[in-house]
């Protein structure tokens, strides 16, 4: 059995779907199963359901069934200032799970953050230094960071683990994550009601309005690394997920718009008071690392993931799988 825990959530309701259609179809699906307006990422999913409450107790109970467990559930609101909630969720329940692993033998890989990366002082390669001096600029952040620490001190450690820097992904399977989800989801949205789009005015001087630059990676992209670090259980440690290429909201709108056969039309509001001065304006993840261990395979480009996306899921009603 292969575990994947968050499964009522985006990435790993996306990565399970994945995994069973490249043949792993003996799926545990891990998460708080009581929200119904996240019915549809796993209703239709013919697999092992366990609350994430019970889940530890499971594990111990069912471990020599098995093959990996992928923690991918986490409380990712950026805007949750209230760091007990992180820290119950993102830090302490994963300890939890890293220390069954390692009882009970199993691999483990984990969802980190490129949030941890803060303002990007120290740049963005995913060394294993780096964790003891970053600022992340969240909660949020700073709870995955904690883990990330903590991991790397611990002396005892499952026979393979890995943890994934995600940056900004985004792809089907997003729709309930309200102000959480990507831009694209939103610039969707806003472009089908009003045929235009309104971004975050810059607030820095070395970024002109709509230039500010993320790592936008499409969550088709995360599935296939996930599955390459599971099938090769070799090199331990702290791993960047992104594109390696950052692109301006601009470039990431004007996708949006060419998708829908539309011409561009994108004007810029003041970015919200409470994010302000904790807004990232460039990340971009460093992929050497992934690389260097055999990943080859090429990451779409930002307007071939936005096409597919918008084409083939947020025109079809929001499409999931």
């Amino acid at each position: 059995m292969i575990v994947i825990t968050g499964a009522a959530g985006f990435i790993a309701s996306y990565t399970a779907a994945y995994f069973d259609k490249q043949g792993y179809g003996d799926l545990v699906l891990v998460d708080d199963f009581s929200k119904d307006y996240k019915k549809a990422n796993y209703e239709s999913k013919n697999a092992l359901r366990i609350e994430r409450e019970v889940f530890p107790e499971w594990l111990k109970k069912e471990a020599k069934n098995v093959q990996i467990v992928i923690h991918l559930g986490a409380r990712t609101d950026t805007t949750e200032f209230d760091y007990s909630i992180h820290e119950k969720l993102n830090l302490e329940y994963s300890k939890t799970l890293w220390n069954i692993c390692i009882e009970e033998g199993l691999p483990f890989i984990y969802a980190s953050s490129g949030a941890t990366y803060g303002l990007g002082e120290y740049g963005y390669a995913d060394s294993h230094v780096l964790p003891e001096k970053l600022e992340p600029l969240n909660a949020y952040g700073i709870s995955k960071n904690e883990f990330d620490k903590w991991a790397l001190k611990q002396d005892r450690q499952p026979y393979f683990w890995a943890g994934l820097k995600f940056f900004n992904v985004y792809g089907p399977n997003e729709y309930h994550k309200g102000r959480m989800a990507s831009v694209i989801f939103h610039a969707f949205k806003q472009i089908k009601e009003t045929s235009a789009m309104k971004l975050f005015k810059s607030h820095h001087d070395d970024y002109k309005d709509g230039e500010q630059l993320r790592d936008f990676v499409y969550v088709k992209d995360v599935a296939k690394v996930i599955l390459f670090l599971m099938e090769n259980r070799k090199h331990s440690g702290l791993y960047n997920l992104g594109t390696g290429e950052a692109r301006t909201f601009n470039a990431l709108v004007t996708s949006v718009f060419n998708a829908l056969d539309m011409k561009p039309s994108i004007s810029y509001i003041d970015t919200p008071v409470d994010i302000r001065d904790k807004y990232q304006y460039f990340t971009e993840a460093d992929m050497t690392k992934l690389k260097s261990i055999g990943y080859d395979a090429d990451f779409m480009s930002l307007e071939e993931g936005v096409t597919d996306y918008v084409k083939n899921y947020l025109a079809e009603d929001f499409k999931v799988v």
